[in-house]
């Protein structure tokens, strides 16, 4: 399975830095990213960049660059999260209900891949666990599901709200984010 390593995600921030220098200083008082600083990103083997990319979520010209290289970072491969993920979701959620992060339905659509990868994994079944691995080896599931629940106001929000383009929050994934918030 594809994995992205430690050296490739403190290369993609690095890029991202040089790239756009001035990006993190967009979002440096914006309410929802209030605590990314006080987080040892590196404690979850992150790069000490991620509050520079959440930040740049907020900056028009760098946001969708910021968006994709987040989401590297926040993934250690296609179908596993990080151990930071956990970290990163209550920002990526408050940041997705603000209707002028320039992002704003890439971080919904980033919401729906999380709840979906933090549903529990059948244990009786070898091939789930094959391909996701089991939850004791991912606690960052349990996690996730933990932050859903403490911030279930903001998915019931984002669930609502009317701003977001018709259609871009099927069944299915309506569905997802209301299971995981109810952790």
């Amino acid at each position: 399975m594809c994995r992205i390593t430690a050296a490739g995600k403190e290369a993609a921030v690095a890029r991202f830095l040089q790239d756009f220098p001035d990006a993190p200083r967009a979002g440096r008082d914006h309410p929802a990213l209030r605590g990314c600083d006080d987080i040892a990103w590196a404690d979850f083997g992150c790069p000490a960049g991620v509050p520079a990319l959440l930040r740049g979520l907020l900056d028009p010209a760098a946001a969708a660059e910021a968006e994709r290289v987040l989401c590297n970072v926040l993934m250690d491969g296609v179908f596993t999260m990080g151990p930071a993920m956990p970290a990163a979701l209550p920002f990526l959620l408050r940041l997705a209900a603000d209707p002028a992060v320039p992002v704003r339905t890439g971080l919904v659509e980033v919401l729906f891949v999380v709840a979906e990868l933090s549903h529990p994994v059948d244990g009786g079944s070898e091939r789930a666990i094959r391909f996701l691995g089991s939850d004791r080896d991912h606690p960052e599931r349990a996690r996730c599901r933990a932050v859903f629940f403490e911030h279930a106001e903001l998915v019931r929000g984002l669930l609502d709200d009317r701003t977001l383009p018709d259609g871009l929050i099927p069944p299915e994934e309506r569905a997802s984010l209301l299971q995981a918030a109810a952790a």
